[in-house]
């Protein structure tokens, strides 16, 4: 382990740089991101107004503002940019320098985006987990946070990154036939918008539909941490839910083994 360690902390601190070097971008990403929950709150806020009711499909107002930052939360925390980087090398040919060393090509962008995930933590998460509290306990009249529903948040979002990362590793890797993938990735995101309840919670769909997304991969993503958060999964159904992230993150993972055995005998770079 420490062996491996040593061998992958490059780009853990590649990950740190890269995130510091390019503060203005990221800056910018998050400030979208951040006008983007305000445009989903006043939707839902007209949707409500509109309605007439206190309560719709188990949530009210205040329990929907919570949900679209636990949203913007979580999205920030699993976030995941292999498709787009597996896309870009393959492009440029810098792929090749990869593919060259002893070393394990998923780890090598795993360990890269740690190392920006750390970054995120520290300056972007905490201070939003604060917020979020400050948010519910205004809005609910009182202290919501619990630190046990917390703790097992953090859990599910760790299982929801490695379902994004290696599911995004396994559809870069269709870069390696079709060479550009920046439309099919804008395609791909937006539809894992939907399915992952960041659009719509599932609750606001049809029985039948919900039942089926809730299985799919994509409601781990965001709609399971969400509801294990707000403490709306408990006890044996949270259970169920974490077990169902396992195992979408074992899927994907023996998925990507095997796509990138069957990619590299496609393999052929534009660039250099």
């Amino acid at each position: 382990m420490k062996r491996k360690l040593r061998i992958y902390m490059p780009f853990i601190n590649a990950g740190l740089q890269e995130a510091t070097t390019y503060r203005a971008n990221w800056f910018f990403f998050i400030i979208g991101n951040i006008m983007g929950c305000f445009v989903s709150y006043f939707i839902w806020n007209a949707v409500f107004i509109s309605s007439g009711e206190g309560t719709l499909r188990g949530f009210t107002m205040p329990q929907m503002v919570v949900y679209i930052f636990l949203i913007f939360l979580t999205s920030t925390l699993i976030g995941s940019g292999g498709t787009y980087d597996i896309g870009e090398e393959i492009r440029d040919g810098s792929i090749s320098m990869r593919m060259i060393k002893p070393i394990s090509y998923n780890a090598t962008f795993l360990f890269q985006e740690l190392g920006n995930k750390i970054m995120t933590v520290f300056v972007i998460v905490i201070p939003l987990v604060i917020g979020v509290e400050v948010c519910r306990g205004v809005l609910m009249g009182g202290v919501q946070f619990e630190i046990i529903p917390f703790l097992i948040y953090l859990v599910s979002c760790v299982f929801a990154y490695l379902i994004n990362f290696f599911f995004n590793i396994c559809f870069g890797f269709i870069a390696f036939v079709i060479k550009y993938i920046w439309g099919a990735n804008m395609m791909k995101n937006a539809i894992i918008g939907f399915l992952s309840g960041t659009v719509v919670p599932f609750s606001f769909l049809p029985k039948s539909l919900e039942t089926v997304f809730l299985l799919l991969p994509f409601s781990s993503l965001n709609y399971t941490p969400v509801m294990i958060y707000m403490g709306v999964y408990r006890g044996s159904n949270m259970l169920f839910y974490l077990g169902l992230q396992l195992f979408w993150v074992l899927a994907f993972w023996g998925l990507s083994k095997l796509l990138w055995k069957i990619a590299t005998k496609h393999l052929c770079v534009q660039g250099g």
